[in-house]
């Protein structure tokens, strides 16, 4: 039944992948650890992706990703939030920079990612996904002001895969997408993904689904309580709140 209620989500999850074109053996950056993010993770993990970068502002999030084996690398998003429109855009370059500098196993830095899935909303998220890591050539900039040294966690030619429902209207760095040749990629809900969610749910070679569902609640007359809890990320104990279940039966 728990793995049954995670087929909603975890089809949201098949249908970004799907849309995202990516290939066994390539690299992707998950912002937001939350339920459809940690399924996103699981989705690419079991497709063959050699290297997942999972990131969110909630360390327990990012530690409970990397310790049940959903993505192989964790980086916790400073809390910041700036004043206007180039405050918020300098925080997202800060953010990416960041997350080119996490390193795999070998010590080597990661760098750029072939895919972005971006499953919050956020717009510093999406801004981060967008920026290049490294300097562009002065010829190769616009000649509206543009600062040289643009941070992007998408590879030239990748994609950011816009999942997470955010505020309607959104500023991004349009200009730096297009000098990549990054596309944006919307994904809502899903189509045709049961038959391969279950398969997936109940894959050896997947990360313990099961695990995403941290709390159980009885009967109908308990939903205002569920929901109320679903709507925080950790319960009066500390413990980390992903899905809730209420079972009726």
């Amino acid at each position: 039944m728990e793995l049954g209620a995670l087929l909603e989500p975890l089809g949201v999850a098949i249908h970004a992948y799907r849309r995202s074109l990516m290939q066994p053996g390539q690299t992707a950056l998950v912002f937001g650890a939350g339920a459809v993010g940690l399924l996103a993770a699981a989705v690419a993990k079991t497709k063959g992706a050699k290297t997942i970068i999972i990131a969110d502002i909630d360390a327990g999030r990012v530690d409970f990703a990397v310790k049940n084996g959903f993505a192989h690398h964790g980086f916790v998003v400073p809390m910041k939030r700036g004043k206007d429109t180039d405050e918020n855009l300098a925080i997202a370059r800060e953010t990416a920079d960041g997350i080119a500098k996490v390193t795999d196993e070998s010590g080597s830095a990661i760098g750029e990612v072939d895919v972005v899935f971006e499953c919050t909303g956020v717009p510093t998220c999406v801004q981060s996904g967008i920026y290049v890591s490294t300097p562009l050539p002065s010829f190769f900039l616009p000649t509206f002001p543009l600062t040289p040294h643009l941070s992007q966690a998408t590879k030239p030619g990748g994609r950011v895969m816009l999942i997470g429902m955010g505020i309607p209207i959104q500023t991004l760095a349009m200009s730096s997408a297009a000098l990549r040749e990054v596309d944006l990629v919307g994904v809502f809900r899903y189509a045709n993904t049961y038959p391969e969610g279950i398969s997936i749910a109940t894959s050896p070679s997947a990360p313990d689904l099961s695990k995403l569902v941290t709390h159980k609640y009885k009967g109908l007359e308990s939903c205002v309580d569920a929901f109320g809890m679903a709507g925080r990320t950790k319960d009066d104990d500390g413990k980390l709140v992903l899905k809730v279940v209420i079972e009726t039966a």
